[in-house]
């Protein structure tokens, strides 16, 4: 075993421990089960050693001899027993090894899901969402699986040899070397292959978990695909990935199988001269005939749990990989907690001041450079400019998803990063492009802004984000389930939805990123209705798609490539005639839309 597989076991145990007391009762149940497994070609072959000899008696009319029956009686109750004995440590040790390993498996899915809460923003930007669920997923299935069918396993076949060769030694030492010498060349073969497919099989799972991503990010985005016809690009990269995986899953499956036929022979041709060797021993006297039947069994519980254990590498190997990449994803760096030295005023008023900001997020190239400007509180600032200008990189500063290289960012005179993240978002609420519904009821869904708010306030919310008419149509209303994909309802009333769940969070500070650029004149006159009335006495920051909706606003920030080139009110920056101008102007020009100069 490899240094680094030993150290997925330390980290396997180390979820196990917490239950060793039922695995210590599982190993004792196990070894009662081999005991009573070990002695029963023993126990077997007096009968027949008996038997036979009655039988050789009776044919040489020995005077006196008979069928000692009382002798085989007593045999066959003590074989019975023996019996009841292994069949209840089988059963036990199975019962109580499931129970550690659901509850073990329990607590690494639990760390998993807390460890995801953990990390950053930048971990989930370079990582497949698809590959993520994977190791969530289907890798800790693979660990499971492992666990709970090899662990009573390999310690079954490691009894199993060591007993019988036990007993092997009692009866006939010489029959017993031979079998001795089999196993360190089964496991110097067994340890070859499996340093030949380990490999091939981490890479594998790693393949697999890339498709998964790929596929799922397909499925999500399948109108998309008809809609633009890459159905064709979409199944030929499939058929690349696929490809690979096939390729990594053949040459790990093909060089596992070998382990089993090479076994096989081994252990076979180790039965076939102990057979030999005993049929002449039997001749020359100096051993039974019941004897020889328990050595050949003997022989078989040796070779059976060599060749179980061959069968269980591939799992194992697949089972390690899957360790690895589940323990790389626990390993990973969390968001950097600094210490905590403020904490914001009990009454927040929302001013926000970024000064001499610089960030990037690759340190040597920085996007944002100097970024400087104040924000009073209850002012509403929009966000403008091409895609790539910064516009969500700004959000994500003030949220503290990314951590700044230099420079303060500070609310009501408070430096953001003296306080925790979790208070800091506290007094934010957010209403985005992509509007997130998760499978629960309309009502959960709006009350995810404040869990302590009631139905009325959930009511009052909707109603003030223009949402509850709607609401009150659909089947069931508040109590409609919002199904896994979220398309049971429409884009709009989504986008109002989530504006409600901003409007019961009751939050200081608002950010808004315009959501109205996909919907009819209707529904975007009720969502502009209903951003002015959560805006409305609020510190808001608006990411700004059509400028038309921001003439109000009380500051513009217009940003290209990481930085505010420009800033002012509508009528300040359409009187300088520059960046925003052209960009403003751009919009009443019907041959050229605005989303091409405004998509975010």
């Amino acid at each position: 075993m490899n240094q680094n597989n030993s150290y997925l076991l330390k980290r396997i145990w180390q979820y196990m421990s917490p239950y060793k007391v039922k695995f210590i009762l599982a190993m004792i149940a196990t070894v009662l089960a081999m005991i009573s497994s070990a002695i029963e070609p023993f126990v077997f072959g007096l009968a027949i050693t008996e038997l036979t000899s009655n039988v050789v008696a009776i044919a040489q009319d020995v005077p006196g001899a008979a069928i000692n029956y009382p002798y085989i009686r007593n045999v066959l109750i003590f074989y019975f027993i023996r019996g009841m004995f292994y069949h209840f440590g089988t059963y036990a040790s199975q019962a109580w090894m499931a129970d550690v390993v659901q509850s073990s498996i329990f607590d690494l899915r639990q760390d998993l899901a807390n460890k995801v809460h953990l990390l950053p923003v930048s971990y989930f930007d370079n990582e497949e969402t698809g590959d993520i669920l994977a190791k969530m997923t289907n890798d800790v299935d693979a660990i499971s699986n492992a666990m709970q069918q090899t662990f009573i396993q390999v310690l079954n076949g490691i009894l199993g040899i060591s007993f019988a060769l036990i007993m092997m030694f009692f009866i006939h030492w010489q029959m017993a070397l031979m079998v001795v010498i089999m196993i360190p060349i089964s496991g110097t073969v067994a340890r070859w292959l499996s340093g030949k497919s380990q490999p091939a099989f981490n890479k594998q799972s790693d393949s697999l978990g890339h498709l998964f991503g790929y596929t799922q990010e397909q499925l999500s985005g399948f109108t998309e695909i008809k809609a633009y016809g890459k159905q064709e690009s979409s199944i030929e990269e499939f058929i690349e990935r696929n490809e690979r995986l096939r390729q990594h899953g053949f040459k790990a499956s093909f060089i596992s199988s070998m382990m089993m036929p090479v076994m096989v022979f081994i252990a076979d041709s180790v039965y076939v001269l102990a057979a030999i060797v005993g049929t002449f021993e039997v001749f020359a006297g100096r051993l039974s005939v019941g004897n020889l039947q328990a050595v050949v069994q003997y022989v078989m519980q040796v070779n059976q749990p060599v060749q179980m254990l061959a069968q269980l590498t591939g799992m194992v190997q697949a089972a390690f990989a899957a360790a690895n990449r589940v323990f790389t994803l626990l390993d990973e760096p969390e968001e950097e907690q600094r210490e905590i030295t403020q904490t914001l005023p009990e009454d927040v008023k929302g001013s926000v001041v970024f000064e001499n900001v610089r960030f990037g997020y690759d340190k040597e190239n920085p996007l944002m450079k100097d970024i400087s400007f104040k924000v009073n509180p209850g002012e509403m600032v929009a966000i403008v400019g091409p895609t790539g200008a910064g516009k969500t990189t700004l959000i994500n500063l003030l949220m503290r998803f990314y951590d700044i290289d230099s420079g303060s960012i500070r609310i009501d005179g408070v430096d953001i990063k003296d306080i925790s993240r979790e208070t800091l978002r506290e007094h934010f609420g957010m209403v985005l492009q992509d509007a997130w519904l998760y499978t629960d009821t309309i009502m959960e869904n709006i009350r995810f802004g404040d869990l302590n708010a009631s139905d009325v306030d959930v009511i009052r919310a909707s109603k003030t984000a223009n949402v509850d008419h709607f609401i009150q149509t659909l089947p069931n209303g508040y109590q409609m389930e919002i199904n896994e994909e979220a398309n049971n309802v429409s884009l709009g009333q989504k986008q109002l939805m989530t504006i409600a769940r901003a409007v019961i969070s009751d939050p200081d500070i608002l950010i808004l990123d315009e959501a109205t650029s996909s919907v009819d004149t209707r529904l975007e006159k009720l969502i502009q209705e209903a951003m002015d009335k959560v805006m409305e006495g609020r510190t808001s920051f608006v990411i700004a798609h059509r400028l038309s909706t921001i003439r109000n606003a009380d500051m513009i920030l217009v940003m290209d490539q990481g930085n505010i080139i420009e800033y002012g009110t509508h009528d300040d920056l359409l009187a300088q005639d520059g960046f925003y101008a052209d960009l403003y102007n751009s919009q009443f020009n019907e041959d050229t839309p605005a989303e091409i100069h405004m998509a975010y």
